[in-house]
């Protein structure tokens, strides 16, 4: 993923009140990098987009880093884990 950082001439806020466009992508775009962290494997538990990674702070028996591989199995978005 490629981020650009908007330019620091534009505002944040608009006079409205809402977030200006460049900002508001930037941010989705940062928050979707955070890595998720949890106790335990995230299979059937987690939500996230395919990409997203998951550190499980057990860290039992090397199982540590999680990689959201597949969008969902069988409609269940909670699946498509792997462990890295």
């Amino acid at each position: 993923m490629n981020i650009v950082n908007p330019a620091a001439s534009l505002p944040i806020i608009l006079e409205n009140g809402t977030m200006a466009e460049p900002f508001r992508l930037w941010t989705q775009q940062i928050t979707r990098m955070e890595v998720l962290m949890g106790t335990g494997s995230p299979e059937t538990v987690v939500d996230a987009p395919m990409g997203k990674f998951y550190f499980d702070d057990a860290g039992t028996a090397g199982a540590i880093l999680y990689i959201k591989r597949d969008t969902d199995i069988g409609g269940d978005p909670t699946k498509g884990w792997v462990l890295v």
